[in-house]
């Protein structure tokens, strides 16, 4: 029968030989590899922050493009996603980034985004209430 998955360190004396298992997860992002440690257990050092490269590029993308929108230099959404040589409903997707929470934009500026936060997590539908896109990313809410 296995055992369960421990979610802290744990050793085993068998013979002469020490069996240390430590319960983590490896995990690729951005080209590099992570070690996530299971939910629930107590982190061994602080986290370090991590800005996301590609959230980064995407909040200044759609930022940009709502401007261009506003000022009037292209008409619709159909126009600009012409002149960025990208498609319709990729436009639609990012320009959505410009609706998220205060909060939720700093946290990803200075790297302290969730771990695992990835762009399609926040392409997808989200609420429009800042209080509960904060609420739906894991952030701590602020008063």
């Amino acid at each position: 029968m296995p055992e369960a998955p421990a979610t802290s360190p744990t050793w085993r004396l068998e013979g002469q030989t020490v069996t240390v298992h430590i319960p983590m997860r490896l995990q690729r992002r951005g080209g590099r590899k992570l070690i996530i440690a299971p939910k629930g257990s107590e982190a061994w050092a602080p986290p370090i922050p991590r800005p996301d490269n590609t959230l980064i590029r995407a909040l200044a993308r759609a930022h940009r493009w709502r401007r261009l929108l506003e000022s009037g230099t292209y008409a619709t959404i159909s126009d600009l996603a012409k002149a960025e040589k990208v498609n319709d409903s990729y436009v639609c997707r990012i320009l959505r980034l410009s609706l998220l929470a205060p909060s939720i934009v700093e946290a990803i500026l200075d790297g302290r985004q969730p771990k695992g936060l990835q762009l399609n997590d926040l392409t997808r539908s989200f609420p429009f209430e800042w209080s509960e896109q904060v609420k739906a990313l894991g952030l701590p809410v602020r008063r």
